[in-house]
């Protein structure tokens, strides 16, 4: 059977030199979870937040069988975790993703020069009780918001700015998730109004305030677009590595 740890220290070593700050929101119980085989001693563990999952410890077919419902992205520790999401899930979608080195120090300068390229009629605010609900209401934005449990988490937990044009959000910048030390950056742009610099002033901003809090803003970039984002506000590319799209109707068998 797939248990539930409470005691999220026992699958500590596991997970032991990956960072990965979602882990750390598992490991931390700030967010997300960690589901084990065996609750006193595991070999394996799986931790999930948001729609991300992370196998470390020796490959169990029994936690990869029993994923979260619905589309979930699986990442493997390793090539014999990776076999196994393949063996399991024959109709996966493999991808690469791109880590971003997490000892980033930014260029406040910078940050606040690039706040000067919001186009003249749109508006930044940081995200606030009405701005979740417009949100949560919209699927281009929901991830802005939806990885926390309610809107009291998010308010007390997440840190977000919106870009509003009309009354509109039209892009943002935001946690998707939150682990002590800092959060994991969400960001998107409606198709319409992308290259107009909106994405760099919403980043640029969540960065300042994660700064002035002492919060670390970590990056995770989905494709090479986004690494270039990141380099644009002062990160540098680490490596790149493997996941696994999954959605309900792929088959197990």
């Amino acid at each position: 059977m797939v248990f539930e740890l409470e005691d999220t220290s026992k699958a500590a070593k596991l997970f032991e030199g990956w960072k990965e700050t979602l882990i750390y929101s598992c490991l931390q119980k700030v967010m997300g979870k960690i589901y084990v085989t065996d609750l006193e001693d595991p070999k394996a563990a799986f931790a999930f937040v948001g729609c991300f999952g992370f196998y470390a410890g020796e490959p169990d077919r029994e936690l990869v069988e029993n994923k979260p419902d619905g589309f979930v992205i699986l990442t493997p520790r390793n090539e014999a975790w990776a076999s196994l999401i393949e063996n399991v899930y024959p109709d996966a979608t493999k991808m690469a993703r791109y880590a971003i080195k997490k000892d980033t120090v930014f260029d406040t300068e910078l940050l606040h020069d690039n706040l000067k390229l919001l186009p003249e009629g749109y508006e930044l605010r940081e995200i606030d009780s009405e701005l979740y609900d417009c949100c949560i209401a919209d699927p281009v934005t929901s991830d802005f918001v939806s990885s926390f449990e309610s809107k009291e988490k998010y308010l007390e937990l997440g840190r977000g700015v919106v870009i509003l044009k009309d009354g509109r959000i039209v892009a943002g910048a935001s946690s998707y998730t939150r682990y002590k030390e800092g959060i994991e950056i969400e960001v998107d742009t409606v198709q319409e109004e992308r290259r107009k610099h909106l994405a760099t002033v919403a980043c640029s901003a969540l960065i300042l305030r994660c700064l002035e809090e002492g919060l670390y803003p970590s990056w995770d970039a989905q494709n090479m677009n986004s690494v270039r984002m990141a380099e644009k506000l002062g990160y540098e590319f680490d490596h790149e590595y493997t996941a696994y799209e999954v959605d309900s109707t792929c088959r197990t068998h």
